[in-house]
């Protein structure tokens, strides 16, 4: 009987992970997670002063009001990830790493405990079905890897 190993980074479940934020470098605004499976994770903080672009492109498309605060979208986030044995984290752009790491910690030195994940950044332009909504653009993500994917396994199986 094989037992699942969940500190193998090749069973971890894949999570596509995509952001909207207030402009470079600037704070999170949203943040989704897309799982292989379908299992989706998308919440919206509050933005009260959005740069012009942000204000114009992501306000509009967000699709979602946003939660009471930091700590009630951690907690979020927590409850999501903690269904997974272990995850592997697909994203596109360093920053939206970067958030999310962000997002694990709960005060200076704390964080709240995740299964054991990896991360993984791709250069790739992947399509969405609404540009700028952190949760069409996370399936956007997936959609396109797993596709790449499976074109890779069928072209290596000839």
């Amino acid at each position: 009987m094989k037992t699942k190993n969940a500190k193998n980074p090749a069973s971890a479940k894949k999570l596509f992970l995509d952001c909207e934020f207030n402009g470079f470098g600037g704070p999170l605004i949203s943040m989704a997670l897309v799982a292989e499976d379908g299992r989706e994770f998308y919440e919206v903080l509050p933005c009260e002063n959005p740069i012009a672009w942000v204000a114009q492109h992501v306000m509009p498309n967000l699709n979602k009001p946003a939660v009471t605060g930091f700590a009630e979208f951690q907690n979020r986030l927590r409850i999501f990830l903690s269904q997974f044995d272990s995850i592997h984290v697909v994203a596109d752009w360093p920053e939206d790493i970067a958030h999310l790491c962000r997002s694990l910690i709960t005060e200076p030195g704390w964080r709240f405990n995740t299964p054991p994940l990896t991360m993984e950044i791709l250069q790739i332009d992947a399509e969405s079905a609404q540009p700028h909504n952190a949760l069409a653009d996370a399936r956007g993500l997936r959609d396109m890897v797993v596709k790449t994917s499976k074109v890779s396994i069928l072209k290596g199986a000839k």
